[in-house]
Order: structure tokens, then sequence, then C-alpha cells
């Protein structure tokens, strides 16, 4: 019986194995594709996910991999650009690596940390009781059966695990097709040097976007490249398979259609299309049977899937090795449940909003995006609205004894004076393992919770602006319980211990 089975080995499910390999756990993925997929689908990842791959250790090799240039952060939304570009600190950034080669590098990573991936293997029915799962697959050689303690769904839009499992997956689905393409264009047209294009025999092509009653059409050159991006939304009813790629020919009868001119491409290098929909799964949990990615939600706006994907799996790995394990109940894959789906909530919110911005096309609809743009020019709106697309304003409900501010958020990448040097929180984070930060002379707390060793790393560090005496930093990066400073230990202790027992389990357990 193996432990975990993940279906799916896209984005989601390959960093799904990944951090079960680092939390001790060996995987089974399963994959309905021979091979991987050419068909270009997202463009890049961004966000909050870059924070927690440097967290552990892996950025690099991602940065690596990308070899079109970092653009400035400017995010489009719903038909408008959100330029973060004066922002210090910025809090959304992006990393143009398309989706066939970001799942090379994630390949090339689980092949490292020795995960099983089987390719060509389709699942057929599945079928769970209170010991386990048992999953029907037809694989090359015929039908088997794989039995599993757990079965994670990260199988896409269309899951069919979801299906078998009975998760209800409602929402809306918007009458739209998105076409996107990175080009070059022939010596014919001439680039102006405000990103306009001039087109012979129509004239000048406006950099940014541009509506007409038929539809948007979208520009922008690409920094220190001849490339140029460009998009088009319109309303159709018509079905598209995702197998099938976009054509240069679809894409500029598409360009036709909306902008009512033709634009001559000499090179394409990236080609895609996709639909909007905007569904949630009820729950992300149904027993044994779990569900991350696009399996458990779908957003209507480009630029967050493939965050959103990959943190469900950051946030479920470390909690699913501890049930495996034993040290915990299944209770705790509830709180899977609890905060992804929040998250998703929030991620569906502000792409719901990019809807009703970009969808209206009367003149009410032109002064709510020009009011909206115009707020984005102060600097806290902006701000907000960057950490809102990046995901980096998720902040967990958690229990929260003392009403500390940090206690559900990101955990930030303090600079820590230790007696062997100077480190990071992310350094402390690499090994994708659970640490209590003492930031103060604190040896009572250090020694309550040398009671949960070995599953917990206790560090001792100094800051001259502390802004705890102590955080309970859990795998996911996110704080579990902070002391606030100078907090009497009558107080600490019962909150400490609660947080550790929830998230680590019953002391003393080796």
């Amino acid at each position: 019986m193996s432990d975990v089975i993940i279906v799916g080995a896209g984005p989601t499910g390959l960093m799904l194995a990944a951090e079960l390999r680092l939390a001790g756990i060996r995987p089974l993925v399963l994959e309905r594709q021979p091979r991987p997929r050419d068909t270009p689908k997202a463009g890049g990842i961004g966000g909050q996910i870059l924070e927690l791959l440097r967290y552990r250790g892996v950025l690099e090799r991602f940065q690596a991999a990308c070899t079109d240039p970092i653009p400035a952060p400017r995010f489009p939304f719903g038909g408008v650009h959100v330029d973060l570009t004066q922002l210090e600190g910025n809090p959304m950034h992006a990393l143009p690596l398309p989706q066939q080669q970001l799942e090379r590098v994630l390949n090339e990573w689980v092949d490292e940390l020795g995960v099983d991936i089987r390719r060509g293997h389709r699942v057929l029915g599945v079928e769970q009781d209170a010991e386990g799962v048992c999953v029907d697959v037809e694989g090359p050689d015929g039908t088997y059966r794989l039995d599993a303690r757990y079965l994670i769904g990260c199988d896409g839009a269309r899951s069919r695990v979801r299906e078998l499992a009975g998760i209800p997956f409602s929402g809306t689905v918007y009458p739209e097709v998105n076409r996107l393409a990175q080009i070059t264009v022939p010596e014919s047209v001439t680039r102006l040097d405000n990103g306009d294009l001039e087109v012979p025999g129509f004239g000048t092509v406006r950099s940014g976007f541009t509506r007409t009653e038929r539809g948007l059409f979208g520009m922008a050159a690409a920094p220190n490249s001849d490339s140029l991006s460009v998009y088009t939304i319109e309303d159709e009813d018509a079905e598209y398979d995702d197998d099938v790629p976009l054509t240069v020919a679809e894409l500029q009868e598409s360009i036709q259609r909306v902008l009512g001119a033709n634009l001559p491409v000499a090179q394409t290098y990236r080609l895609s299309r996709f639909t909007f929909k905007a569904c949630q799964s009820e729950r992300y949990r149904e027993g044994r049977v779990l569900l991350a990615g696009d399996a458990a939600h779908l957003f209507p706006a480009t630029g967050v899937a493939l965050n959103a994907g990959m943190l469900d799996a950051v946030n479920l790995a470390w909690k699913l090795a501890a049930v495996v394990d034993g040290r915990v109940s299944e209770q705790l894959l509830d709180t899977y449940h609890e905060e992804r789906h929040f998250a998703g909530a929030r991620t569906m919110l502000h792409t719901r909003a990019q809807v009703a911005l970009r969808r209206g096309h009367d003149p009410a609809a032109e002064a709510l995006r020009a009011v909206f743009q115009e707020l984005l020019t102060d600097e806290q709106p902006l701000r907000r609205m960057g950490a809102f697309i990046a995901g980096s304003d998720i902040r967990y409900p958690l229990p929260n004894s003392n009403n500390h501010a940090l206690t559900g958020a990101f955990a930030p990448d303090l600079e820590l004076h230790a007696d062997d040097g100077i480190h990071t929180v992310a350094e402390l984070l690499a090994a994708a393992r659970p640490v209590l930060l003492i930031l103060s002379d604190r040896a009572d707390l250090a020694d309550i919770a040398r009671e949960w060793l070995p599953h917990l790393e206790i560090r001792t560090a100094k800051l001259d602006d502390r802004p705890a005496d102590a955080l309970l930093i859990r795998p996911d990066a996110h704080i579990a319980w902070a002391a606030a400073i100078d907090e009497p230990i009558a107080a600490a202790e019962p909150a400490l211990r609660a947080a550790l027992e929830t998230w680590i389990g019953t002391p003393g357990q080796r």
C-alpha cells in the first residue's frame, strides 16, 4: 500500500510530490498523458510562490531556466494596468517561465528527490473506506488496482478524482475566449519609441489596451527584446479542446475581428488559448481524498492559478506527512480545507472584480475603470492591490490568544544574529521543518518546546528591533503562534503548548 497517490503531474502535483519528499513521504504520481505536454499554457509564475521557492533554496533553479528578460512589475488587472514600478519593497514579482519549462524544472527536482511518476496511467475509479483508498488505473499494459492511505487530485479543471469523490464544483462560466501570443513583427511594421506600432494600410496600433465593440486587444513590448506580447478577448460560445494548440492563423483572425486590423507576424514564441471560469470546490477534502490546484478552483483572470495551486501543495504536504507518520490526528487535514478554501475565496474575490472591470462596455464601465486606475496612482491602494494579486495578503485565521499581528501571516525574512553568524528565516525553512525561533532571552519557552524534539527545530537569535519574543513557524512558512514582547510565561505557555500539539503532535513522540 502506498502512503499517498497524487493524480496529475502538472505544477501543483509536482510541487506536492517535492514537498512530501522533503517531509519524508514517498508519493506515487499518476499522470494520464504519456509525456510532458508541449501545448503552451501559463506563461510564468509569480506572487507568493516565488518567496516560498526562495525559502526552500530552489528559486535559482527556476530563474536559471528562464531565458526571457524579467519584465518590469506592471500587471494587467481587468483591462487596466497595475504599475508597481514605483514601489519600494514591491509585493508582486513574476518570472516569465512558460509552463512547459516550469514543469521541466519541477520534474528534474522531484527526480532528484526520488519521486516515482507513472506517465500514461489514467484513473478509472476510486473507492474509499476508513482505512484507505482503492484506485482503479488504466496503464499501457492494461488495468490494475492500487491501494493507498490518501489520494490527492491535482488533475486539473476536469478532475476525474473530484468527480469520483462526489465533490460539488459550482460557479460561473464566462463566454470569453482569450488568445495570448509572444510575437515579432516584420520590417514593414514600424515600432515607435512609445511602444506603439505603425501598421501599413491601417495606421497606429496603440500599446496597452484597446477596447472595441468586438472585444479587447492588448499589446506590450518585452523589455530588451524585439518581441511583443499580444492578447485578445472575445465573447464566444465555442468550446475548445485544451490539447489543440492555438495557431498563428487563428490568432490573426481574432486580432482582425477585435481590432479591425491585420497585424503581420514574423515569428511566434508562444501561442495559447484559454477560457475563464469562476468555480471553487465546495470542500477540498472528502475523507481520504483531497483536491489541490485547478481541481479545487478556477479563477476568471490570468496570472494567479499556478501561484494558488502550488501554494495549496505547500500547505497540504507537511500536514499530510504528519498524519501519515501518526504524529497528529486526521483532523489536521481539515485545516488544509479551512485555510486554502479561505485563500481561494480571497483570490476569487479579486479575479471576479477583474471580470466586472473587464467586461463592461458602457460609459459607466469606462468611468469605473478610469476611477480605479486613478486610485492606483496612490501608494497605499497600489501596495494593497499588489499584495492582493501576489497572494501575500493572506493571513490564515488561526487561534491567536494574544491577538498578535503576525499570527497566521507568512513569516518575514528577518536577518538573524546568532552565535554562529548571521542567518535568515529563509535559511531556517529550507528543510521544510517547523521552527521555534526565539528572539529574546526566553529560555523558559525553549524549555517547554524541547518536549517536541526531534520534530521541531529550536533556534535562538537576536534582532535590533524584534517583532515578538518568539515565533513558531510552520513548514509552509506561516506563523502558528507568536509571543508578544515580554509576555509573561503564565500567559504564553498554554498558547504555545496548544499550538505545538495542534501542528506537531503529542509531546515526547520519537
